[in-house]
C-alpha cells in the first residue's frame, strides 16, 4: 500500500471516530494494521472481552511471530484460564488448556505441565508463584501493565501505538478544498453554488448552456480565489471552508504540525481548518492499477493561471506536507559541474563534513586520505597510508603486510561534530583522527578490527557514548570505544563477509543494520542476543543502505553478481520492499553506490552517469554525464544541504557539481577568501574540537547526523566480477587475533584495592557456614542459589523496593535469605560410604527457574524451588555425578558427568540411561554444549577436553589442555568448560590457564598466573554479554579479563571485598573464591562463593559503571599468549577495490 494510500485510512479512522463509528473504527484499525488502538485494547482486556481482544490482536501479531507476541498471547490465555478456575469452572478451564494454552507446550514443556497441575489444586492460590492472585478486577490490571510493556517493546508495533498528528476534521477539509478548486474551474462560478451530491464533480452551469472543462492532473501553480460559502452537505452539517490570507503561497510547502497523540486532536474553530497533508495528494492521481480509484486532481494550470492574473480578490490556500514537497524543480538538483579537483589515485570514498559544507573527504585505492576545501580547491590535508605502531598489531596483520604491502581505503567517514573521522582499510586495521577547524589531522587511535578486509566504517551514539562501528570479512560486526577504542560488542551472525553497516536510532531505541555478500541484511540491539531480522537484500550481492535525512525513510541499493542493480524503499516494520526504482542499465558495470539528501531526493551512479530519482516516485527523474570523463558506475556523496554533489572521474580525479544554492556558495567564498569561508581570522589559535566527539556528548546538535543521511562504500568500477570470481576461496574459519582490538596506547591495568573503589555485598547468612563449592544466579536475576559442601541449598531473594526497583540481585540492596514457611532445607542425598566434604558437587537449574537438580555425592535429587520439596530422586551411586547439563533442545533430556570418567545421557521422563560416553581417564568436571554446533563439550580432572556429536552421540576428537610454556609433563586436575555466547569459541578453566579454544579444539590464545596474579586459578566464567571473563585465584584475588585478547582489565585485591582476612574453613590460609557466578543480565555484576562459606556480590563503584571503564583494555604488563595456529588470516571473499 502507497503512502498516501496508507494516510487516507488515518483520516477515514478520524473521520469514523468523529462520527462516532465505534465499531467500524476499531474494525478498521484491525484489519488495516496501521494503528494499535492502547485505549480499546485495555477496555476490552478490562471487560474481559478475551474473543475480541484476541480479535484485534490479530491484525498486528500471531503468536509465533516473536517472543514478545508469545508472551503477549501467553499472558491473556493464562488469564482467562486462571479465571475459569476462579469460578470452578473446570470444564471451561480444561477447554482453554487444551485449545489455548497447549500451543506453548512445546516452547515451554516444564510450564505448561505446572499450568495443568493447578487443576489439580482446590484454589489454584495454593501454588507458590499464584499466592498473591487477587480478584479477577486487579489482576487483570496488573496483567495490564505486564502487556503494555510488551506491545511497546515488540517491533511489529513500532510506530503503530501513536496516533498521527493532524487537525480533527482532516478529511472533510480535503472534500470542502476539492470542492473550492472545482468551483474556480466554472466560467462563471455562482456565489451561492449548490452542492447536491460528492459522487460526481462540481460544476456550475454556464449561462450558454456550456459547462467548464474537466480538470487535469497538471502541477499547482499557486494561490486560488475562494468561492462562496457552500450550503452543508449531507446531515453532517457544514464543511467549512479554508481561510489562509493571500501570501499563504509562501508558506504550503512547509512541514507538517508537531506530532501529538491522537487522543490530544482537538477541534480547530471553524474556519481555520488548516490543510498541512493536502500537498502529497494533489502531486499525482493515486490509483490502483487495474481497477479504478480515487483520483485526486488537479486544476487545468493555464486555465488557472488565468483566473490568478486576472486578481480575482478572495483566495483559499493551504499549508504543509506530511512529506517533503512534492512540487519540485530539477534545478534544486546539484548538475552544473563548478570544481575539478585531481587527487591522483583512484578514489575510493568520499564524504562531505557535516558542518563546513565545502570540505570533502577522500579515500584512495593506494591508502591515502585527504581533506579538500572545494570552495578555494586546496587540499588541506594529505595522510599517505603507514601503520601507526607495528608493533601493536596482531601477527596476522604483520603476516599480510609482509606478503603484500598494499593497502587501500575502503571507507572513510567524518564523525557527527566533524571533529572525528574513521578511515576503514582493506587489511585489519580502522585508524581515527581527530581534525581541528583549522584543518589539521592529529592521529587518535589504531585498531586492529578485524581478520581480513574492514568493509564499512560508522559512527554512533548508543547509551550517549561516541562509538565506532565497523564490519569485515571475518563476518563480524564490532563496536569499539571511541575515546579508548575498547571493543564494546561484537555481532557474530552472518554467514559471509560483511558488506555494511547501518546504524540508526528510532524512539530511543539505538540499533544497526548490516548486509553482507550473500544478500543477507541483518539488524542488531546493543546487547548480545543475536540479530532481530533476517531479510534478504534484492539481487543478494552486494548491498548499502542509507536513511533519508531525517531518518523517516529507509532506502538500499545493491547490485547482484550479474550486473543487476536494485535500488528500493523499504517498510521497516514488515521487512517488506516498499518500492522498487526504475532505470538502471540492464548490465551495470560494478557495484552501484547511492545517496539521498534533502528528504527528496536519491542519486545513483550507473551508466557512465550520474541518476536522480524523486523519492516518491520510482521513475527516473532526471540524469546528467558531468560533461562526461566518469566511470562506469562512480561514486558519488552530497554535502549535508543538498547544495553540491562531489562525484569520482576515471581520470583519478573528484568533480564537483551545484545546485543554484551551491554555486552562490562557492562564489560568496571566492569573494571573501578561504580563511573567511571557515570563519577564521586566527586559524592556529583555534583549539581541536576533540572534546565534543569523545566526551560526553552533549554539543552534538541533533540535526547533524552523518548516520542518518551516510552514503555507501563505492566499489572499484571496473572487472568487479572478474576479480571477485579470483578472490573465492575456501571458508576459513575466523580465528581469535592476537591483539584484534590493540589500539596504538599502553594503559596499566586499574588495581581495585580499596572497599571504595567498588559495590560490595556479603550475603546474610543465619544457617551453619561451609565452603560454598556451586554458585549461580536464576535466570531472572532476582536471586542466587548457592550449594554448600555440607550438601545444603541457600537461596537468596532480592525485593523491589524503592532503593531497588527493578527486584532484581544488586550489591546496593540486602536480600533475603529465603526459605518456606515450615523452615525446610533443601539438602541434598548424601552417600553413607563417602563424607560430603570430600565429595564433588553439581547443579543445574531448569530455564523457568522452577525447579534445580543437584547432587552431593548420593542420588541426584529434582527439588521444586517454591517449596523445596523433593519431587524425584535418581542414579544412585556409584559411580556418583559429578557434573550436570541440560540438553538444549530438550529439558527432559540430561548429560551427567560420572566419577567413574564416564558420561551418561538420561531421559528424566522415561528414567533411563539412553547411551554411556567414555573417553575420560578421570571424574569429569565440567560440560557445555553448543547448539549450533551440535556438540557437547567435556572435561575432566585428566585435563582432557573431548568432543562429541549430538546426534549419534560418537566421540569426534579429544586432546589435553595445552601446559605453559616450559611444561613438559602433561597436566592433570579440574578442567572446566563454558561456550562463549557465539556458541563456537570455548573457555577452558585450569588451575594453570584460562584459555580460549575453538570447537576444534584448537587453542586460540591463553593465559597463565603470573606477576600480581600469580596464584593458581581457582574458577572463571564469562559475562552474560561474553565480553568479559571473571577469573578467581586461590590467595582471593579477582582478575577481569577482556575475553576476545585475554588482556587483563582490572585486578580486585581480597581486601577490596573481604573486611578482614579470615582463616578458610577448609584449612590453611585465607579464604578465596571456590566459585564464581555472572549475572544474567548485568555484564558487570558477579559473585564469588567463598571457601569460608561466604558468598559476595559484586559491582564497579557509581563512579565506574564498567570494569577498567577509565582506561584500555590493553597493558603492556600481563600480554596473552597467542596460540601458533591462530596466526592464519583469513583471504578475502568481497569483491577487490
Amino acid at each position: 500500500m502507497s503512502s498516501l494510500s496508507r494516510e487516507l485510512v488515518f483520516l477515514i479512522l478520524q473521520f469514523l471516530d468523529e462520527e462516532k463509528f465505534k465499531e467500524t473504527v476499531h474494525k478498521l484499525e484491525q484489519e488495516s494494521g496501521f494503528f494499535f488502538n492502547m485505549k480499546y485494547f485495555e477496555d476490552q482486556v478490562q471487560a474481559g472481552e478475551w474473543e475480541e481482544v484476541e480479535r484485534y490482536l490479530s491484525g498486528f501479531t500471531k503468536v509465533e511471530d516473536n517472543r514478545y507476541s508469545m508472551k503477549i498471547f501467553f499472558e491473556i490465555r493464562k488469564q482467562k484460564y486462571l479465571e475459569a478456575l476462579d469460578r470452578q469452572d473446570r470444564a471451561k478451564a480444561v477447554e482453554i488448556l487444551v485449545k489455548d494454552l497447549k500451543v506453548f507446550a512445546s516452547f515451554n514443556e516444564d510450564l505448561f505441565k505446572e499450568i495443568t497441575q493447578l487443576l489439580t489444586l482446590d484454589n489454584f492460590r495454593q501454588n507458590e508463584q499464584l499466592s498473591k492472585y487477587g480478584d479477577t478486577k486487579s489482576a487483570r490490571t496488573i496483567m495490564l501493565v505486564e502487556l503494555k510493556k510488551l506491545i511497546e517493546a515488540n517491533p511489529l508495533f513500532r510506530d503503530k501505538l501513536t496516533f498521527p498528528a493532524f487537525k480533527a476534521s482532516r478529511l472533510r477539509t480535503l472534500i470542502n478544498q476539492s470542492l473550492n478548486w472545482q468551483h474556480q474551474l466554472c466560467k462563471n462560478p455562482r456565489p451561492s453554488p449548490d452542492i447536491k451530491t460528492l459522487f460526481t464533480d462540481h460544476t456550475c452551469a454556464s449561462s450558454n448552456g456550456t459547462r467548464a472543462p474537466p480538470p487535469s492532473n497538471a502541477p499547482l501553480a499557486g494561490p486560488v480565489p475562494k468561492p462562496g460559502v457552500f450550503p452543508p452537505l449531507g446531515g453532517h452539517g457544514p464543511f467549512q471552508p479554508v481561510v489562509s490570507p493571500p501570501s499563504a503561497i509562501a508558506g504550503w510547502m512547509s512541514a507538517a504540525n508537531p506530532s501529538m497523540p491522537h487522543a490530544a486532536v482537538a477541534a480547530a474553530p471553524p474556519g481555520l481548518v488548516q490543510a498541512p497533508s493536502s500537498a502529497g495528494f494533489l502531486k499525482h492521481p493515486r490509483t490502483p492499477p487495474g481497477g479504478p480509484g480515487m483520483d485526486y486532481q488537479t486544476a487545468d494550470s493555464e486555465h488557472l493561471m488565468k483566473r490568478l492574473r486576472a486578481g480575482q480578490p478572495d483566495e483559499v490556500s493551504f499549508s504543509g506536507s506530511t512529506h517533503p514537497p512534492n512540487v519540485y524543480s530539477t534545478d534544486d538538483l546539484p548538475k552544473t559541474v563548478v570544481r575539478n579537483l585531481s587527487q591522483g589515485s583512484n578514489v575510493m570514498s568520499l564524504d562531505f563534513h557535516p558542518q563546513q559544507q565545502t570540505v570533502l573527504l577522500v579515500g584512495t585505492n593506494v591508502g591515502d586520505i585527504s581533506i579538500w576545501e572545494v570552495g578555494s580547491r586546496e587540499r588541506l590535508a594529505l595522510k599517505t597510508f603507514k601503520v601507526w605502531e607495528i608493533g601493536a598489531c596482531s601477527m596476522p596483520f604483520q603476516t599480510t603486510l609482509v606478503k603484500d604491502a598494499t593497502i587501500s581505503v575502503n571507507r572513510c567517514v567524518w564523525g557527527p561534530d566533524g571533529s572525528i573521522l574513521g578511515v576503514a582499510f582493506s587489511k585489519h586495521i580502522v585508524q581515527i583522527y581527530t581534525y581541528s577547524p583549522a584543518g589539521e589531522l592529529r592521529q587518535h587511535l589504531e585498531i586492529d578490527a578485524h581478520i581480513g578486509g574492514v568493509n564499512d566504517i560508522a559512527f554512533a551514539h548508543p547509551n550517549k557514548q561516541l562509538c565506532i562501528v565497523t564490519c569485515g570479512d571475518d563476518k563480524t560486526i564490532k563496536v569499539w570505544d571511541a575515546v579508548s577504542g575498547r571493543r564494546q560488542y561484537t555481532f557474530e551472525g552472518h554467514e559471509a563477509p560483511v558488506y555494511s553497516v547501518c546504524p540508526h536510532y528510532k524512539e530511543n531505541i539505538q540499533f544497526i543494520f548490516s548486509t553482507a555478500i550473500d544478500g543477507k541484511i541483518k539488524a542488531w540491539l546493543y546487547d548480545s542476543l543475536g540479530s532481530r531480522v533476517d531479510y534478504d537484500a534484492p539481487g543478494l550481492w552486494c548491498t548499502t543502505m542509507a536513511y533519508s535525512a531525517d531518518g523517516t525513510r529507509l532506502f538500499s541499493c545493491g547490485t547482484s553478481k550479474e550486473g543487476e542493480s536494485h535500488l528500493v524503499e523499504w517498510n521497516e516494520s514488515e521487512g517488506a520492499i516498499k518500492r522498487t526504482y526504475s532505470g538502471f542499465r540492464k548490465r551495470s558495470l560494478g557495484v552501484v553506490q547511492f545517496d539521498t539528501t534533502r528528504n527528496r531526493f536519491l542519486a545513483a551512479g550507473d551508466e557512465f552517469q550520474i541518476k536522480f530519482w524523486d523519492m516518491d516516485n520510482t521513475s527516473i527523474l532526471t540524469y546528467t554525464d558531468a560533461d562526461g570523463g566518469l566511470p562506469a558506475s562512480p561514486r558519488l556523496r552530497f554535502n549535508k544541504e543538498g547544495s553540491l554533489l562531489a562525484v569520482t572521474t576515471s581520470d583519478n580525479g573528484i568533480k564537483i557539481l551545484a545546485n543554484t544554492d551551491g554555486q552562490r556558495m562557492l562564489r560568496m567564498l571566492e569573494t571573501r577568501g578561504f580563511d573567511g569561508s571557515r570563519g577564521l581570522s586566527e586559524p592556529m589559535n583555534v583549539k581541536p574540537a576533540l572534546a565534543g566527539a569523545l566526551g560526553p556528548i552533549t554539543n552534538v546538535s541533533a540535526t547533524v547526523s552523518p548516520i542518518l543521511e551516510r552514503t555507501d562504500r563505492v566499489q572499484q568500477p571496473m572487472s568487479l566480477l572478474a576479480s571477485m570470481e579470483s578472490s573465492r576461496v575456501a571458508d576459513v574459519k575466523p580465528r581469535i587475533l592476537e591483539a584484534p582490538d590493540k589500539i596504538n596506547k599502553t594503559w596499566k591495568f586499574p588495581d581495585v584495592s580499596e572497599p571504595s573503589q567498588l559495590k560490595t555485598l556479603k550475603l546474610p547468612d543465619s544457617l551453619t557456614p561451609s565452603k560454598i563449592v556451586r554458585l549461580l544466579y536464576t535466570n531472572s536475576g532476582l536471586a542466587v542459589l548457592a550449594l554448600a559442601s555440607n550438601a545444603v541449598h541457600k537461596l537468596w531473594k532480592w525485593q523491589r523496593n524503592e532503593r531497588n526497583p527493578s527486584g532484581k540481585s544488586s550489591a546496593s540492596s540486602v536480600p533475603q535469605l529465603w526459605q518456606p514457611t515450615n523452615g525446610a532445607l533443601m539438602s541434598n542425598d548424601l552417600n553413607d560410604a563417602k563424607p560430603s566434604e570430600d565429595s564433588v558437587a553439581c547443579i543445574a537449574l531448569s530455564k523457568n527457574d522452577s525447579y534445580v537438580m543437584s547432587a552431593s555425592g548420593g542420588k541426584v535429587s529434582l527439588f521444586n524451588m517454591m517449596t523445596f520439596k523433593v519431587m524425584t530422586t535418581f542414579m544412585p551411586p556409584p559411580p556418583a555425578a559429578t557434573y550436570l547439563a541440560f540438553h538444549p533442545q530438550d529439558n527432559n533430556v540430561i548429560a551427567i558427568g560420572m566419577e567413574d570418567s564416564t558420561i551418561q545421557i538420561y531421559n528424566v521422563r522415561v528414567d533411563e540411561v539412553k547411551t554411556k560416553l567414555k573417553g575420560h581417564q578421570k571424574r569429569i568436571s565440567g560440560l557445555a554444549f553448543s547448539q549450533s554446533l551440535n556438540i557437547l563439550v567435556s572435561s575432566g580432572a585428566d585435563a582432557q577436553l573431548c568432543v562429541w556429536s549430538i546426534d549419534g552421540w560418537e566421540k569426534k576428537k579429544s586432546r589435553p589442555i595445552q601446559p605453559p610454556p616450559g611444561q613438559s609433563a602433561p597436566l592433570i586436575g579440574e578442567t572446566r568448560v563454558q561456550f562463549h555466547n557465539n556458541q563456537s569459541h570455548l573457555l577452558v578453566v585450569h588451575e594453570s590457564q584460562i584459555a580460549i579454544y575453538d570447537a576444534q579444539l584448537e587453542c586460540l590464545r591463553s593465559w597463565y598466573p603470573r606477576d600480581s596474579l600469580s596464584s593458581p586459578v581457582s574458577c572463571a566464567i564469562y559475562s552474560c554479554d561474553g565480553l568479559l571473563i571473571f577469573t578467581g585465584f586461590c590467595d582471593g584475588a579477582v582478575g577481569i579479563f577482556d575475553s576476545e585478547s585475554l588482556a587483563l582489565r582490572c585486578r580486585i585485591a581480597p581486601s577490596a571485598y573481604i573486611s578482614s582476612p579470615i582463616p578458610s574453613s577448609s584449612g590453611g590460609g585465607n579464604s578465596f573464591p571456590v566459585v564464581i557466578a555472572a549475572h544474567p543480565s548485568d555484564p558487570n555484576q558477579f559473585a564469588l562463593g567463598m571457601s569460608d562459606g561466604a558468598v559476595h556480590v559484586i559491582e564497579p563503584s557509581d563512579a565506574e559503571t564498567k570494569w577498567g571503564g577509565s582506561t584500555s583494555q590493553e597493558n603492556g604488563v600481563l600480554p596473552s599468549i597467542p596460540s601458533s595456529s591462530a596466526m592464519n588470516s583469513q583471504p578475502s571473499e568481497t569483491p577487490s577495490r
